[in-house]
């Protein structure tokens, strides 16, 4: 069964709407992992947005289970994430205008500055991902650069099932996987994944872990979250 990550950005998203101390994403993980979170994920922008470096400090302290930090290939992130030393780290784009991440990481155009990225991380003992397109082209050079894994970028797939049309998307995703672990490297994915569509991929032949967020906080507004945790691991299992 695949693991799973609950991405709690969007609560940090509460939280820094009026720059106050709550909710605070301590917390929520906390009440993840009684749900029964395998991970916690965290984004730590350029822009400091939603998460902040206070939040990755205190983290690092007190989650008892895998933390999984996404970050861009900037050197001023890569740095605080080799001083914090997370578990995982996931290598994926970012733009200031997008709301969230639109696409999956441009490796062929950029090899030397991800090949970079990578190389500080992993001498800092951190296991890499990168969070990548169904592209064969771009899972070729994740493979060539020393990645440890790849999380596949889900959104077509989410917006196909939103119509009732992603069985195509999911066959890419399924073909994307095989040469994922073909060539050696761990399968993750996310992005869009909802109570909805999650079964699919979950199914995936050797999927390892999935990485979802907003639909988890979403549902924790109504149900709470330990519970919205829980729903969501029932539908992987």
């Amino acid at each position: 069964m695949p693991s799973l990550g609950v991405n709690i950005d969007h609560v940090a998203t509460v939280r820094e709407a009026r720059k106050t101390n709550e909710p605070d994403p301590i917390w929520a993980a906390s009440l993840a992992e009684l749900g029964g979170a395998d991970g916690i994920t965290l984004h730590l922008r350029e822009d400091r947005r939603h998460i902040q470096e206070r939040d990755l400090h205190l983290l690092r302290q007190t989650v008892a289970v895998k933390l999984n930090l996404e970050l861009a290939c900037d050197m001023e992130v890569l740095e605080i994430a080799c001083q914090s030393r997370p578990y995982q780290a996931t290598l994926v784009p970012e733009r200031r205008e997008e709301v969230t991440t639109e696409g999956g990481l441009e490796v062929v155009g950029q090899k030397d500055r991800v090949a970079e990225s990578i190389k500080r991380l992993k001498d800092a003992g951190i296991v890499v991902s990168l969070f990548l397109d169904p592209d064969p082209a771009q899972i070729d050079a994740a493979k060539e650069l020393g990645a440890d894994a790849v999380e596949l970028h889900t959104g077509a797939y989410a917006e196909a099932t939103a119509t009732f049309a992603g069985e195509a998307e999911l066959e890419t995703l399924r073909t994307a996987g095989k040469q994922i672990v073909d060539a050696g490297l761990t399968l993750h994915a996310g992005h869009g994944l909802t109570y909805r569509n999650v079964q699919p991929v979950a199914a995936i032949d050797s999927m390892c872990e999935l990485n979802i967020g907003h639909s988890i906080i979403a549902r924790a507004i109504m149900v709470g979250l330990e519970k919205a945790v829980r729903d969501m691991k029932q539908l992987i299992r």
